[in-house]
């Protein structure tokens, strides 16, 4: 049981980087997020791509919360 849950957060670990990448990819402003000085709110496949980030990460927490319980 306790590899399961090591793999499970290796491959959540896996797919939360690739999101994070996907997201800083499509960003015109550069790596480390500069401003450009106006607020714009995010749609489409950004909000879809920085939701499911969101919902991955606490998926993630809860695996390892469940790994050191167990």
């Amino acid at each position: 049981m306790d590899q399961l849950f090591t793999i499970l957060m290796m491959v959540f670990a896996v797919i939360i980087v690739i999101i994070i990448l996907m997201q800083t990819r499509g960003s015109t402003t550069g790596l480390f997020g500069q401003s450009d000085g106006s607020f714009r709110s995010r749609r489409g496949l950004e909000q879809i791509l920085f939701r499911l980030t969101i919902i991955l990460i606490v998926i993630f927490v809860g695996v390892a919360v469940l790994n050191v319980r167990f």
